[in-house]
């Protein structure tokens, strides 16, 4: 194959560099795979062809809908608002209890360099230009980069970030965390807040549950809460799976760490359910949920919030100074109690978020 042979329909990728003899190496995720000619990288989404690495997948959602912000989670961004949620094929974390998995694990597909053609469909066009554009005319001013793992897609979501900025539009990443300090530089320009998995607190969970590693998680928990706080606004998830990262030990260890980089983390535990490769598991019990909330709140987190049940109480928001309730959640739907967004109605406390 030459260069010439090389569809200009296929966009090169920004993060990756050249390695000997047309081997490339990405430098997205902390993979940092090496990966040969005509070969992908784990996700299966960022190839190499002539040397050069493309995303296969630059311009193809798998997935398109308008959700609230609550949803991603974020409670402390924009309460109330809808949120356009996109997301492509293809994963740099293999999760069995992935509750995406029909697109996020969706990597055994061909591609024709000289044409970009694939063999089997893996989305419909959505070029950032269109997305940003139906943003607009639906009225939504934000945009999420979710569903799977936004750094396979990095460039793509890049391009309608940068788009949407320039557009008066905020931009929202959805991630496992396990990006390099290379993707975070290329994004943060554009980026206003990002959700972030703690999926579990041992190397163990991380390796044979997630196919990846928990210090780059960790790393970059620690990078976006205490270097980018203020720039970049962050919530953490935890789904807790029974029987595998919900011992009380375990979930006291993850509520110390994230107290330990900064006490104004809203952390979200949520309820799992059976799916993908874990359809044996039990869906995580209520008062499993209500128990890791208190460790949570024992631990000196200010805000923590209990999601994928009904549970009212531990949705809200309250004020970490005086208790008084500011945010009145019900499921997605939203009741703001405070007089003044960011402010305490009782003692005047300012809440640490994103809120205009």
């Amino acid at each position: 194959m030459t260069e010439a042979a090389v569809s200009p329909k296929l966009h090169e990728c920004a993060l990756y560099r050249p390695l000997p003899k047309e081997w490339v190496q990405c430098t997205a995720c902390h993979h940092w795979c090496g990966i040969a000619p005509g070969e992908a990288g784990k996700c299966g989404v960022r190839r190499n062809f002539d040397g050069k690495l493309y995303l296969v997948t630059y311009g193809k959602a798998a997935a398109v809908h308008v959700d609230p912000v609550e949803k991603k989670p974020l409670y402390h961004f924009l309460p109330g608002e809808p949120i356009l949620s996109l997301g492509t094929v293809g994963c740099n974390l293999f999760c069995k209890f992935c509750q995406n998995w029909q697109i996020s694990q969706f990597r055994e597909f061909k591609v024709d360099p000289a044409t970009g053609q694939t063999d089997r469909y893996v989305g419909e066009d959505w070029p950032p230009e269109r997305v940003v554009r139906t943003a607009e005319e639906m009225d939504v001013r934000l945009i999420a980069y979710t569903y799977n793992e936004p750094v396979v897609w990095v460039e793509y979501a890049h391009d309608i970030a940068e788009l949407a900025t320039q557009r008066g539009m905020r931009n929202v990443f959805v991630s496992s965390g396990f990006e390099t300090k290379h993707a975070w530089d290329y994004v943060e320009p554009y980026l206003h807040a990002v959700n972030l998995d703690l999926k579990g607190f041992s190397e163990k969970f991380y390796r044979e549950l997630t196919g990846a590693r928990l210090k780059p998680v960790l790393e970059n928990i620690e990078f976006l809460g205490t270097e980018k706080w203020g720039k970049v606004w962050m919530e953490v998830t935890t789904l807790l799976i029974l029987g595998h990262n919900d011992s009380p030990e375990e979930i006291r260890a993850m509520a110390r760490f994230l107290a330990g980089v900064n006490k104004d983390i809203p952390w979200h535990l949520s309820a799992a359910h059976p799916d993908y490769r874990m359809r044996d598991i039990p869906y995580t019990p209520h008062e499993k949920l209500v128990e890791a909330y208190e460790i949570g709140k024992e631990e000196g987190l200010n805000f923590v919030y209990v999601g994928n049940v009904r549970d009212l109480e531990r949705s809200t928001t309250y004020c970490p100074s005086c208790g008084a309730p500011l945010i009145a959640r019900d499921g997605y739907r939203v009741h703001e109690l405070w007089l003044e967004r960011g402010v305490c109605h009782k003692c005047g406390a300012r809440i640490p978020g994103v809120w205009a």
